[in-house]
């Protein structure tokens, strides 16, 4: 009774309602989404997503119906934690391949491509709806909090699939001194290149130059003591480089 989001979440909570499967339920509120999808998002997304709801569907009731697979686990933290993380990379997969789910994708996508707004807060906005309607029909506001929980698991792991772990960082550092002089250091002692990119401030009284690098996280610690070892008043912004295209990103 820890329901995911989308349409397999509301599939859940029919299924305490109706006699039919799980993946019977997502199969029907699939279908008429599905033929709407092959209007907006073309042949070969919904082709895509049509072998990925059949898959799911047979898996489902197939472990649960047929196989009748028992619980790994009976403790709601377990339970919630595990079947996140199940959930987000199978979808993360599914939709690194360029495809979806079904559900609350196929209506997401929908709706903005009629209303300007994200497809971010359509998505949220139906798991919102799930879970409240979870909490309802089972009766148990508990209920309802473990499955925000495996929804924000499953939205964590999905973001790790399609960028993966973020192990480098982006760092911008700016002085007061001549940052030619930095660069050497940081060359010579860390063996990384990177970019002087020059402006002004926003008087324009002033030139400002700020050094743009990437660097693996492990080595901010080194740098950090480089930066403030050449300008104690160095300012130095480190952030996260989530994903990283070409061969020369670290240049």
């Amino acid at each position: 009774q820890i329901a995911t989001g989308g349409t397999a979440g509301l599939a859940i909570v029919l299924h305490y309602i109706l006699p039919i499967p799980i993946g019977g339920l997502m199969l029907l509120i699939n279908i008429p989404l599905l033929l709407v999808s092959v209007k907006y998002l073309g042949k070969t997304f919904a082709l895509k997503t049509v072998a990925a709801i059949l898959l799911i569907v047979s898996m489902i009731d197939g472990l649960a119906e047929i196989i009748r697979l028992e619980p790994l686990s009976d403790i709601p933290l377990l339970a919630t934690l595990y079947g996140g993380v199940g959930v987000g990379i199978g979808l993360g997969l599914i939709f690194k391949g360029g495809g979806s789910a079904g559900g609350g994708t196929i209506i997401a996508k929908i709706v903005t491509s009629k209303i300007d707004i994200k497809t971010g807060q359509v998505i949220l906005l139906i798991d919102s709806v799930v879970v409240v309607l979870a909490g309802v029909v089972f009766k148990s506001v508990e209920l309802a909090l473990w499955s925000m929980i495996s929804i924000f698991v499953a939205s964590k792991l999905i973001d790790l699939v399609l960028t993966g772990r973020p192990s480098e960082k982006i760092v911008h550092i700016s002085s007061v001194k001549n940052l030619q002089d930095l660069s050497k250091e940081i060359i010579d002692e860390l063996g990384v290149t990177g970019t002087i990119i020059r402006g002004n401030d926003l008087n324009f009284n002033e030139n400002k130059h700020i050094i743009f690098i990437i660097i693996d996280r492990n080595r901010i610690s080194a740098l950090t003591n480089l930066v403030y070892g050449f300008d104690p008043q160095a300012r130095m912004v480190v952030m996260e480089a989530t994903e990283l295209l070409g061969e020369n990103n670290r240049k």
